[in-house]
């Protein structure tokens, strides 16, 4: 998806990007993420003037992950907003990169690939759940408490403290 500064400032209105990108590979790291539909890119690039251009749209993208409590398969289909402005022209060396709203570029194109896998990556789950109020499994035998409880004692007592645990009784 290589944009050019002059094509888009020569159009009369924005520019239409319909892409699908393969994130596979960016997920491999991900042990709980079983499987990912490609990134679907519907965005729009409209030129500002002065060499800057607006991307705005959405990415799309269907998710298989496991439950961080349970381990129970979850599909979820992540619709990801995105808006970036792009400047042409160097980056001053004394500006910090949190305060600006513009990504700089050098050169009279980009590749907005890049910053569609960046936003992907920032807007996966880092703890998935299967719903909010999910139980989990018994640490002991790995009954899933959402489907019923156990008979197992999961009491655990520091052993610094073991000596007041029969300390109020008479």
């Amino acid at each position: 998806m290589h944009l050019h500064f002059r094509k888009i400032a020569m159009n009369d209105g924005p520019v239409l990007i319909r892409e699908s990108l393969n994130v596979e590979s960016l997920i491999t790291h991900r042990k709980d993420i079983t499987s990912v539909s490609p990134l679907t890119a519907d965005l729009a690039a409209v030129s500002e003037g002065e060499g800057r251009i607006d991307v705005s749209g959405t990415l799309a993208a269907e998710l298989d992950t496991l439950c961080s409590r349970c381990l129970t398969p979850v599909h979820e289909h992540m619709n990801i907003p995105f808006s970036e402005r792009f400047e042409q022209g160097q980056e001053q060396p004394d500006a910090e990169d949190e305060d600006m709203e513009s990504i700089m570029i050098e050169g009279e194109s980009f590749d907005t690939v890049p910053y569609c896998e960046e936003s992907f990556l920032l807007h996966l789950p880092f703890a998935p759940l299967c719903r909010p109020d999910c139980k989990g499994l018994c640490p002991t035998c790995g009954q899933n408490w959402n489907e019923g409880s156990c008979s197992c004692n999961n009491e655990r007592i520091d052993p610094r403290l073991a000596g007041l645990k029969d300390f109020f009784k008479k």
